[in-house]
């Protein structure tokens, strides 16, 4: 049977006497107000309005009042705390939350919701998070969150402890070349090896040296660093082994490693000592190519004044030219033996001929020839 709480008459407010300190109405809107709110307050409120005219009209509504407490801080848990290694563990997350009515529970990875799968499940209240069983792929920020009509909290993010590896077992060196799994260094040369794999917790590795069929660990640890000099062969092969302790599981990997004599760094001098040897030619033939074009210049011009002496001109220019071409080849010559050390002197002696006569280049005159003056040249050919 429902209970009179108070009326209104004429804008005169008629409370009944158990309750008029709790439930007021303000008209003319005939809005209630019920303070303080309790949740015994929570129930079912009716009002009616009625009309006096030339007749009595009526009517009546019902109205539904929920009360509800916000939400306090969830917190998180996790089952086993010390963790769960991957493909054999189980993991439960549960969360908990002290205060708050009607919750509603949500779980979020990454700040994505997570949605029922093939290794996810939850509790009938959603407030459960069941992985079976966990995988390296589970590892993330989880938190729940929990809310109602009034309020929402979250909790804070966890990451669960998963056991995993190892995997990706790679070996990497601060020099030499690498081809697939075979290194090739310099003889003299120290090279250092780093062994990596991705696991949790991290690995323990050991280094192990394979000599006719024969097989010894030589070191522990994630780094080796291996002397050319003191490798007997010039091939050695080797094998880093990872081991995690927690999952047991292991992995390795094989590589070689050559040992040279000539290095790719003397092969890139060589190569480099190519270019000042281009240029060196370059500019030489540049020299020889204008000479040659002025001393045909020279041989055609005319000259008005010395008619009479054009033919001992021509043939003292042309002992000039000759001198100063070889001069230049020399010079050039010289310059290359000074890139090619090793050649000999032997093989470089260009012949030139001139009006049957022989002059050859000899390198032993470099510093020493000099081009003869007009008048000597004047006095040789008169």
């Amino acid at each position: 049977m429902p209970k009179y709480l108070l009326g209104s008459v004429n804008k005169s407010v008629v409370p009944d006497l158990e309750y008029q300190h709790k439930f007021t109405m303000m008209p003319p809107n005939a809005s209630l107000l019920i303070n303080p709110l309790q949740f015994t307050d929570e129930g079912s409120y009716i009002v009616k309005v009625n009309i006096q005219g030339n007749g009595t009209l009526s009517a009546s509504q019902k109205i539904q009042v929920t009360v509800d407490d916000p939400v306090t801080k969830p917190m998180v848990q996790t089952q086993p705390s010390s963790g769960a290694v991957e493909y054999v563990g189980n993991m439960t997350l549960t969360c908990l939350v002290e205060g708050g009515t009607r919750l509603v529970y949500q779980w979020l990875k990454n700040r994505r919701p997570v949605h029922t799968s093939s290794t996810y499940s939850f509790s009938p209240q959603n407030n459960t998070l069941r992985i079976t069983p966990v995988t390296k792929g589970d590892i993330g920020n989880y938190s729940c969150l929990v809310k109602n009509a009034v309020s929402e909290m979250e909790s804070d993010i966890i990451i669960p402890t998963i056991y995993y590896g190892p995997y990706g077992l790679r070996v990497n060196s601060d020099k030499g070349l690498k081809v697939g799994e075979v290194f090739t260094i310099d003889l003299g040369e120290a090279i250092l090896f780093d062994c990596s794999a991705d696991s949790y917790p991290p690995n323990t590795y050991s280094w192990i040296r394979r000599t006719d069929n024969t097989t010894y660990v030589i070191k522990h640890g994630p780094r080796l660093e291996v002397a050319s000099e003191k490798v007997a062969q010039k091939t050695a092969d080797y094998v880093c082994c990872a081991y995690n302790n927690v999952t047991g599981r292991r992995d390795e990997t094989h590589f070689t490693v050559i040992i040279t004599s000539v290095g790719l760094e003397k092969l890139a001098q060589k190569g480099k000592s190519l270019s000042p040897l281009a240029s060196i030619t370059g500019i030489s033939l540049f020299l020889i190519i204008s000479m040659s074009l002025l001393f045909l210049w020279k041989k055609y011009q005319p000259y008005k004044d010395q008619k009479q002496n054009i033919g001992k001109l021509k043939h003292f220019q042309a002992m000039k030219m000759l001198c100063m071409t070889s001069e230049y080849m020399n010079l050039l010559l010289f310059q290359m033996l000074l890139v090619f050390p090793g050649c000999r002197v032997a093989l470089f002696q260009p012949l030139m001929v001139y009006q049957g006569k022989i002059c050859t280049v000899q390198f032993m005159k470099l510093f020493s020839t000099s081009l003869p003056n007009n008048k000597t040249m004047q006095s040789e050919h008169s």
